[in-house]
């Protein structure tokens, strides 16, 4: 009778381990899938390593970035747009890890959890892909780069739709150089870097709209406040130096001179534990994504900083690094009344038939925390910084509310930032423009800014 009931409990166990067996077996098979049935060894979607089968890639208006004939893949007949478009599609390689060749690979080819890639095999078409960038503004904001590293981005602060992505350096994904992994002349450094995403800067001046922000909320009568800026700030045995000598100024005038003497003595009347909980509650140090890709971290730590590290970390110095893709929507949460939308880059995918098998869905961003009030005192202090400091006429026709920024750098010439959004209900978008060694904001990213708006509001019309 014993020997009966062991031999049982044994079977009753090996039965249980088996079923826990296959029950992660078929856990490790929905989550890891995609991977597995897009391995580089699978001959029906790659040779050498590259991607040949897999659906179309579309822009808004239904251009073709790319697309599989006859067991190849190939681009876009423009050389402009598919330089312009290279780190949003992406490579047939996968080097470039956050475009849509790489990153949404298994849609692509049509992959689901029951049939694989079957639809593939038998038919020759993958899922097709539609973003929300439009490849001919695309290509106009990469010539306005003029052969600068760094990147443009607009997006429509209503919707979350990403009209416009840019990244420099790229290349000719039909013909692409065959120096590019010898080169050391440095003109590829970082090629394959979406910097839009991956990018990670000193933000320079363009973070005084997070000081601005702290000031607003904690510090009451910062309107009324005098700072007086003899050139220079001298604090904890440390001096901030300005870029002029502005006198006795208010808080507007303080953000219009872009004056670090003034935001210097801000920061100091804020102290490390405000900065840093405003700098969290917009976003910093947190984790963002756009649709399944990662975006890197924006970092704001005052941890080890001294009273002269606050001083330089208040205007955007220090060891702050900001991403692109995090002051883009940012400036949709000032421009939006404090609730910022969630960036995106794909508007739907459809299956060979042409049915809608996903669609995005607008939704808001919760790593940004902006009150209603901050964010229309915000609007206020960038509107007038441009109709007052840098002029409207150089954004003819628009309402832009704005910052500009010259990041200084270990390496060569300060980059050169423009931050904002359009002031115009019928017009709601916000841009990002950072031009790497390219010194002034507001002589070298102000007219790439207005160049790719002025394209938008084109196409509108």
């Amino acid at each position: 009778m014993k020997n009966t009931v062991r031999r049982s409990l044994v079977l009753i166990l090996v039965i249980a381990m088996f079923f826990a067996g296959m029950g992660i077996l078929l856990a490790q098979f929905i989550i890891k899938g995609p991977d597995w049935v897009t391995n580089k060894a699978d001959r029906h979607i790659y040779y050498n390593g590259a991607i040949i089968n897999a659906g179309e890639i579309q822009d808004r208006n239904g251009v073709v970035l790319a697309y599989s004939e006859n067991g190849e893949r190939h681009f876009n007949e423009s050389e402009s747009v598919r330089k312009a478009t290279l780190h949003t599609v992406g490579d047939t390689t996968g080097f470039i890890a956050t475009g849509i060749h790489k990153t949404y690979s298994a849609r692509l080819t049509g992959y689901n959890l029951f049939n694989g890639v079957y639809n593939l095999k038998k038919h020759g078409q993958g899922n097709n892909i539609i973003l929300t960038i439009d490849s001919e503004v695309c290509a106009l904001a990469y010539e306005a780069l003029n052969g600068r590293k760094g990147c443009v981005s607009v997006y429509n602060y209503k919707t979350g739709e990403i009209e416009c992505l840019v990244s420099a350096p790229t290349f000719d994904p039909e013909n692409k150089p065959t120096d590019i992994d010898t080169d050391e002349s440095g003109k590829y450094d970082g090629i394959y870097l979406n910097r839009m995403f991956s990018g990670l800067y000193t933000p320079g001046s363009i973070f005084k709209i997070v000081t601005s922000a702290a000031a607003i909320e904690n510090i009451p009568d910062i309107y009324s406040r005098q700072f007086t800026c003899k050139g220079s700030y001298e604090m904890g045995g440390g001096k901030v130096i300005c870029n002029g000598t502005h006198g006795t100024i208010s808080f507007e005038q303080a953000l219009g001179y872009s004056c670090n003497s003034a935001f210097a003595q801000i920061g100091e009347l804020l102290g490390n534990e405000l900065m840093t909980q405003t700098a969290e509650k917009l976003g910093f140090n947190k984790d963002f994504s756009v649709g399944e890709i990662d975006v890197n971290t924006s970092r704001f730590d005052l941890s080890k900083a001294v009273a002269i590290d606050l001083g330089w970390a208040s205007i955007g110095q220090y060891d702050t690094l900001v991403t692109p893709t995090h002051m883009l929507t940012l400036m949709g949460a000032i421009a939006n009344g404090g609730t910022a939308k969630m960036p995106y880059v794909i508007d739907k995918m459809t299956s060979p038939a042409g049915t809608t098998t996903q669609k995005t869905i607008v939704s808001n961003c919760k790593t940004i925390k902006l009150e209603e009030d901050t964010a229309n005192k915000l609007k206020s202090l960038m509107r007038v910084n441009v109709n007052k400091y840098y002029g409207d006429s150089r954004f003819p026709g628009l309402s832009i509310c704005g910052k500009t920024g010259t990041a200084e750098v270990s390496n060569g010439e300060p980059h050169a930032w423009f931050v904002g959004f359009s002031d115009d209900p019928s017009f709601p978008y916000a841009f990002v423009v950072i031009l790497e060694n390219s010194g002034s904001g507001s002589s070298n990213a102000i007219p790439v800014a207005n160049t790719v708006l002025q394209k938008i509001k084109a196409t509108k019309n």
